[in-house]
């Protein structure tokens, strides 16, 4: 019998006493050594060498994947090979000695350059999440909150990371998506988004005019990663009848500043 035989038997087992335990451990404990092995240098990492590094049978490896990816921690890459996902950075961030007061401190600048809410989010396969939200000095609250998932073509810093994807790959994307409808503005069509895109791609930042949520307009910009490759985004938000399309697009100059800055954080 394989080990992984062996692995697959003892977890039917423990299935019999309640799926308590088997001989990969708890639920949980196989889920955070899952989650050690897709964090170890070299990332992203293919499916059965995570499975290998955690000891857990392929099965349990790609069920408790697929929840972790459902809950963004971790990210998939595709050719079956999995990498950190945007909660695990931000849950990074929050218990590491220096970033955070530098992430902090950048996102505040830009809130107080604009007056207006800023948002910080990193992208996960066919979603953006927010992992930071600065509320806005005006008399309003947005909807938003950290944690929240939202799609990538209605949002701004959504189509800023669109832009920067590789033409095949948004093609996969917007198939897998379908683009629906969230308002009466959304674009909802390739060609419709593809020509916002380039767009996007020539002026360097997206805009989000009521296509995500009415009455609110956003400004987004992406943060690349170290190949180039978008890893998450900021965004400026406020409302249509308070800041004009011209007024918030004035504000691309100091959003592109904290994406550049933020770049060597994330």
């Amino acid at each position: 019998m394989s080990t992984d035989e062996g692995l697959e038997s003892a977890e039917a087992a423990g299935a019999a006493r309640g799926g308590r335990t088997s001989a990969a451990g708890t639920a949980l404990e196989k889920s955070m050594r899952i989650l050690e092995a897709v964090a170890a240098p070299g990332g992203p990492h293919r499916l059965t060498d995570v499975m290998a590094a955690a000891a857990v049978p392929k099965s349990s490896t790609f069920r408790i994947l697929a929840s972790l990816v459902e809950q963004g921690f971790v990210r998939s890459e595709g050719d079956s090979r999995y990498g950190v996902g945007p909660r695990l950075r931000a849950l990074s961030a929050l218990v590491s000695g220096g970033e955070p007061a530098s992430i902090e401190q950048i996102l505040r600048e830009l809130q107080q350059a604009t007056g207006q809410a800023v948002h910080l989010a990193l992208h996960s396969g066919e979603t953006i999440t927010y992992i930071r939200k600065l509320e806005s000095e005006q008399p309003f609250r947005t909807a938003s909150r950290v944690g929240m998932r939202m799609p990538l073509h209605t949002t701004a810093i959504g189509k800023a990371i669109l832009a920067g994807l590789p033409r095949a790959e948004l093609r996969e994307l917007v198939s897998a998506t379908g683009l629906p409808r969230r308002t009466p503005r959304t674009l909802t069509t390739p060609e419709g988004l593809e020509a916002e895109l380039e767009t996007v791609r020539a002026r360097g930042f997206a805009l989000d005019d009521e296509e995500n949520e009415a009455t609110i307009r956003c400004i987004g910009a992406a943060i690349p990663g170290p190949q180039g490759r978008p890893v998450g985004g900021v965004s400026v938000t406020t409302v249509t009848f308070l800041v004009t399309r011209t007024e918030i697009e004035a504000y691309a100059p100091a959003l592109l500043a904290a994406t550049r800055a933020l770049a060597p954080l994330l």
